[in-house]
Parts: structure tokens; sequence; C-alpha cells
């Protein structure tokens, strides 16, 4: 891939996505596929007039390694280091970069119930650490090739040829062209205006339904706002916290979910890959499930806490989107939910309840939004799916009509 090209896409994750402000600290978290993109992004951020830039290297190997030889407890211990690093970060709120290309299915065999015990142990530890921060700094997820990863999306080619296919599809998704930043600007309006049609209706519930046995209506938080595209941080910041993005999200009332929904692309969750799964839900929670592939996975997954059964996200994406107009199955979320509708399990966002920033987040939550310590989003949508908004004065409006948008 040309160097001018990868430099651009370097310049839009820093520019656009985390708008890396003067003076501010930078995180970046990847892992070991692409040093070279890795120290543009570096360099880029030092234009961008950053003060510092922290590289934190991620090898999942390294992660089995761990999980295999260490005590739970081990595993489970936040040290005071640690915490001080925590309340570091949230006086200076560092903008972080988060580079995924790890392998979709690259923890395989790792034993899961060990990892979630530990996970569970560190969560009340770091949870008030992150809930200061909510909302307060920028962070964006973007993406390079992994060789692994490569090799899922494209298994009939050598492996640089992989690498070569998999870098055209970022980047082509993600909008980078000669003038990027104008293009996302062009992009996020459109989103900015699908939002404020939906957020017009009053939406008290939306319904899906689709030819393979999806039925679920879900309702919504009557101070809830859809949101797309860019947001803004309690600071005043404009930022884009993931490139690409193709969404129209809501966070839902929880407790108010009715049906069976059912997955139409795998979710790779921690490194291992659940596939073909179903959802039902009474009274907002997942009381029954099942996975073809992953079907223990799935269950650590909805048995994380209390929240992780309920729902957090509820997201629209037309099948006239670039990713999957693309027609290929990435194993990543971060493409894969921008190809088509989408749940998520867990944490709500704070941000979907309306003039947010002059409330607490317990307030937020108070009137509705889900916590919990996982987020895990999944694909849902395809192209018989429909959604109706069924609206506080009684109307039903079609929102969705096979699998786009039917405004």
């Amino acid at each position: 891939m040309k160097k001018t090209v990868l430099r651009e896409y370097a310049k839009l994750i820093v520019r656009c996505g985390v708008n890396v402000q003067k003076g501010q600290n930078v995180l970046i978290y990847a892992d070991l596929d692409q040093p070279a993109f890795v120290q543009m992004v570096v360099e880029e951020a030092y234009k961008a007039k950053a003060r510092e830039v922290t590289v934190f290297w991620n090898y999942q190997p390294l992660g089995k390694v761990h999980n295999r030889y260490q005590s739970v407890k081990t595993m489970g211990t936040v040290e005071q280091w640690q915490k001080a690093r925590q309340e570091l970060w949230c006086e200076t709120l560092p903008a972080r970069i988060h580079l995924i290309s790890e392998d979709p299915d690259g923890l395989k065999g790792m034993n899961m119930k060990k990892a979630a015990k530990a996970r569970q142990m560190i969560y009340p530890i770091m949870k008030p650490y992150s809930d200061r921060r909510e909302g307060r700094q920028q962070w964006c997820i973007a993406a390079v090739p992994g060789a692994a990863w490569a090799k899922k999306v494209f298994p009939g080619l050598r492996t640089s040829v992989a690498m070569e296919k998999l870098w055209e599809a970022i980047l082509s998704t993600s909008r980078v062209c000669e003038d990027s930043v104008k293009a996302w600007e062009k992009h996020n309006a459109d989103l900015h205006n699908r939002c404020e049609y939906l957020n017009k209706l009053g939406i008290k519930q939306l319904h899906y339904t689709a030819d393979n046995g999806t039925d679920l209506t879900v309702g919504m938080i009557p101070e809830g706002v859809f949101c797309g595209g860019g947001e803004t941080s309690r600071q005043g910041i404009f930022f884009n916290p993931n490139i690409p993005t193709e969404e129209c999200f809501i966070s839902p009332m929880k407790g108010e979910a009715e049906g069976i929904v059912y997955s139409t692309k795998p979710l790779s969750y921690h490194g291992q890959l659940i596939e073909n799964f179903w959802l039902r839900f009474e009274n907002g929670k997942v009381v029954e499930s099942h996975a073809e592939k992953g079907d223990e996975i799935l269950k650590t997954l909805i048995g994380m806490d209390e929240g992780a059964a309920y729902l957090g996200e509820c997201a629209l994406v037309p099948q006239k989107s670039p990713i999957c107009e693309s027609g290929l199955l990435f194993y990543n979320t971060l493409f894969d939910e921008n190809a088509a509708c989408h749940l998520a399990l867990g944490m709500g966002f704070a941000d979907t309840i309306r003039d947010y920033h002059n409330k607490t987040l317990e307030e937020c939550r108070a009137l509705g939004i889900n916590d919990s310590m996982v987020h895990e989003d999944f694909m849902i949508g395809c192209d018989s799916m429909n959604i109706d908004a069924i609206c506080s004065d009684g109307k039903v409006v079609p929102v969705f009509r096979n699998g786009n948008w039917a405004f």
C-alpha cells in the first residue's frame, strides 16, 4: 500500500478520529502487525501538537500464555501503580486510539471461564475510574491488517496478497481519499440528518421482524435520542469514535425487550468466534439462548454480570452501505456491525440521553440506561429485515424495509 495513502489514513485517525488537542497526551493501543503504520500515527499526533504519545503493544499468544500459567487471583489483581495510572488519566484525559488487527479466533482454546472470573474481579476496582472519564475524553477505534485476520477474510490468497486486499477494504470503507476529512464531514452530516428525523418521531418502541424468525420489540427511553457519526465530549471536543461507521444508534430502556432475535453474522468475543446464535428476551432480559458454535462462550458473555443479559444499544445500519456492499465478511465487529443492523448486550451509552451534558452518569442510568462490565455488539440485519417505529402518539412509522431505510 502506498505510503501517501497510509499517511492520509493516519492523519484521518488523529485529526478526525480523536481530534487531538494542543498539549493533550495520546494513548495508542495496537497489536504487533503494523509497527510502521503505528509510527505514522504517532508522528501525526505530534504534528497535531500532542504533548506526549504512549504506545501499548498487545500480542494475542501472550494472552493465552498468561491465562494458562497465572492464577485467577494474580490475573484479577489491580496493583497500586495501575490505580495510580488510572487516577492520572482521570485528571489528564488523554485521547485514546485503538488500532485493531487481531486474529478473530486467535484465543481459541483459552480458558474463557478463568479469564471471565479475573475480569469480574478487576471490574469493580476499575469501574469508578472509567465512570469518571465517561463522556469526557475522545477515543477512536480503527483497524489495520493482521496476517491471521487477512487470511480469515481472504482464505484463498497468499498472505501478502490477502494483507494488501484487506488494506484496500479497510481504506475504502473508511472513506480514505484525497480529502478524507471533507468526506467525513459530509458523511457525518448525513447521519446527523437521519438521527434528527428519527428523534422527531417520538418513538416508544422498535419492532424488528425478518424471515429468519426474528420478531423482537424493544422499548425506548422517553428522554433517549438517536446518535450517529461524530459526537462531542463533555469538554466540548468533537470526535469520531469509530472509523468506519454507518450506524444511527440509541440505548433502549432497560427491562423492555420481548421476543426472539437471530444473529446474521459471526461474533468474535475476546478472540473466539460465536456463530449462528439466537436470543430470546422476556422483560428485557435474555432468558434463553443457543449458538451452533461457541455456545458456552455465549453463555459466559450473558452471565458476566447482571446487566450483561440486557440490551445496551439498538443500531440501525442499511444494507446499502460501503461495508455491506463490499460483500466481505470481516469477522470483526468494527466492520461487520457497520454492515448490518445490530444490537448490543450490556452497557448502554449515557450520551444517548437528551441534554446528557447537564446530567450526571447516575441520572442517565436512572432514566433507563443499562449498566454492565461488557458491551458486545451482535449483528441481526439482513435483506428481509423490517423495522417499525411505534410512536408515542400511536402511529406506526416504517423505519426499515427489506434491510434499508424506509425514508
